[in-house]
């Protein structure tokens, strides 16, 4: 026996979504899954007209002002930069209307930014996703995985968290000042993981290694599961075995292979790696200071065959 329609629920609106990016699409999608009405979306580019097409089907495609007319809950779905004039232009032409949600998905900003639409009697509500989309159906099968970190003005907060855990997500308060440490967070997590694989195949394939993505595909997954589920704990090799000459080695043979940004991500990261291990006891003082050392700004001294002196990674 089938469950009760969606659409039926109390308290279903109809969403306008300004930006059918990777983000706006998807939420979207999600939001009408759970029974709300996308009343119209605006795609300018080719690659957001054919992603709404896909995840959007029967949607009109309008202009921004049309949406506003239309749309009980704007959700702005624009790029961080392009969201304060969004707001104030549609503000002075008086587009914003009493009572209208409006809804951003910009980790950078909380609610402030959505001021001009809040004099205007506009609702603001601000819960972007701790998630990274790729624009395609997928994601939403990522959602009830994730959290939605929400600052609100109280009176809308359970609208906020209502809607969150709509589409099968987890909501958190972040308070408003602390937005930008948030953003953060999730930054490094996220947008500096990229780097990491792509600069490790990268050498992997200078030495003739096929299919690098398979050497290294295990090794992060396991390393990822063990650092988000034993924390500190998971903290393992060279670095945190006070193994200075195998970084002296893995410093020596970066240095002269000619890849600059990966040989600067791993200095950097080790120095943060070794940091850590010091001030959480893994290392003694003596191991944190060779550690450091090895990674001192001068020219590295490996062994002489630049060989590393230990087995593990």
């Amino acid at each position: 026996m089938t469950g009760p329609d969606p659409a039926r629920r109390p308290g279903r609106l109809g969403i306008g979504i300004i930006g059918a990016g990777k983000v706006g699409s998807v939420l979207g999608a999600a939001l009408r899954s759970a029974g709300h009405a996308v009343v119209g979306v605006s795609a300018v580019s080719e690659a957001s007209r054919e992603r709404a097409e896909n995840l959007l089907p029967g949607v009109p495609v309008l202009e921004i002002p049309q949406i506003l007319e239309r749309a009980e809950l704007v959700l702005l779905a624009v790029p961080d930069d392009a969201l304060p004039p969004l707001v104030e232009g549609l503000a002075q032409l008086g587009a914003w209307q009493a009572g209208q949600l409006v809804v951003h998905t910009s980790g950078r900003y909380g609610t402030e930014v959505l001021r001009p639409a809040r004099a205007a009697g506009a609702p603001p509500l601000a819960p972007p996703p701790a998630m990274t989309f790729t624009g395609l159906s997928l994601d939403l099968g990522r959602l009830p995985d994730s959290m939605f970190g929400i600052p609100a003005p109280a009176a809308v907060l359970p609208i906020a968290q209502a809607l969150v855990v709509e589409m099968g997500a987890e909501p958190a308060v972040i308070e408003e000042e602390s937005r930008a440490l948030y953003h953060a967070a999730l930054a490094r997590a996220s947008n500096h993981l990229g780097p990491i694989p792509a600069q490790s195949a990268q050498l992997l394939a200078d030495l003739g290694v096929q299919h690098a993505d398979r050497m290294l595909g295990p090794l992060m997954k396991a390393s990822l599961e063990n650092a988000l589920s034993a924390g500190e704990s998971a903290l393992t090799g060279p670095v945190a075995r006070g193994d200075a000459g195998t970084v002296r080695a893995h410093r020596a043979a970066l240095e002269s292979h000619d890849a600059p940004d990966t040989r600067q991500a791993y200095l950097g990261m080790a120095r943060a790696t070794a940091l850590r291990a010091l001030e959480r006891g893994v290392l003694s003082p003596a191991q944190g200071e060779a550690i450091l050392a090895a990674l001192a700004d001068g020219p590295a001294d490996g062994p002489p065959d630049g060989s590393p002196t230990g087995p593990h990674p």
